[in-house]
């Protein structure tokens, strides 16, 4: 198992015996390699380490040259690669979060961490090494398939395995009783419509400017396509309060949203992305066994609004 020694920034700021806001300083400017569990910032106590002894024969602050650095969210920054042996699973979905906690249980497993990424940045994060495991729903509309076309660019000479954890149906959220009388992608053409959008590069995003693209239609000329939001429960809560009059997501977060109803649009797939090369690898062995379990599939029938027909299941190699 990893030894737990990742440290928060009040913790940091009590060993360096600087303030909180100096913590998130030297986080910004890369002194301290800066990740996420969930939606807390963590550091490794290595890492620290490793700071204390740079800074004993440094030269003032005053006189370093700074690197500028990348927001890649509006609560993280751009994360360094890692050094440590973390083992990292990346993608917004609660069946994660499940998995990771058989992972730590199992007699091959790890304690995961857990980036909660977009389809499109958690496989850029695999490919350059940052996570070992990924997640996508990403639907290409020239092939009408989910996923494979896009690992195949942004995973170039990289093998890889998909297998499926589940499919799903997304659809639009509209107001109760549906007063626009909204019904399908071409009423995103009309100028009484205001959206509540996803942000870039989640697979929600994806499928919407796919079919806007298919459509000829410029993003940008509906109302509240710029208006970005993090999760399916929160478009769907903007939609039942009256922030908009349409929001994309899935079913799942529709069951627990009152003041709207569902119209579905189209079924998608959920798949975890891994590497071959990891293949013979304890820890992906486990999740093999994992998903393939009964009681892993019995807990996440409880999620509701899952196929999980084909769960575990190889769907494609790249």
């Amino acid at each position: 198992m990893i030894e737990n020694t990742s440290l928060t920034p009040q913790e940091i700021a009590d060993i360096l015996k600087i303030s909180k806001s100096k913590v998130y300083e030297l986080m910004k400017h890369r002194e301290l390699n800066a990740y996420r569990v969930g939606k807390k910032l963590r550091v490794d106590l290595e890492d620290v380490e490793n700071y204390k002894n740079k800074t004993k024969d440094a030269k003032p602050i005053s006189a370093l040259s700074l690197e500028p650095y990348k927001f890649i969210s509006s609560t993280m920054y751009e994360e360094q690669p890692r050094k440590s042996s973390a083992f990292i699973i990346s993608g917004q979905e609660a069946i994660l979060d499940i998995l990771c906690r058989y992972l730590y249980r199992h007699p091959k497993g790890v304690r995961a961490l857990r980036s909660y990424e977009g389809g499109y940045n958690a496989l850029y994060a695999l490919y350059k090494g940052e996570v070992q495991v990924a997640t996508a729903h990403m639907w290409d509309g020239k092939t009408g398939e989910y996923n494979v076309p896009f690992i195949e660019r942004m995973l170039p000479g990289t093998p890889t395995l998909l297998i499926r954890l589940g499919s799903r149906m997304q659809g639009f959220y509209v107001a109760k009783g549906n007063p626009k009388d909204i019904k399908d992608w071409n009423d995103l053409r009309r100028s009484d419509i205001t959206i509540i959008n996803h942000e870039k590069g989640s697979g929600t995003r994806i499928l919407l400017d796919e079919h806007l693209r298919e459509m000829g239609i410029v993003g940008k000329s509906i109302n509240g396509y710029t208006r970005e939001s993090q999760s399916y429960l929160a478009v769907a809560n903007t939609v039942a309060h009256g922030g908009a009059d349409l929001g994309i997501g899935n079913e799942i977060a529709f069951l627990q949203v009152q003041g709207i109803d569902f119209i579905p649009m189209q079924k998608e797939q959920l798949d975890l992305v891994i590497k071959k090369e990891d293949l013979n690898r304890p820890a992906f062995e486990a999740i093999f066994e994992i998903l393939h379990s009964d009681e892993f599939n019995f807990e996440l029938q409880g999620l509701g609004g899952y196929d999980l027909t084909d769960l575990g299941k190889v769907i494609a190699e790249t």
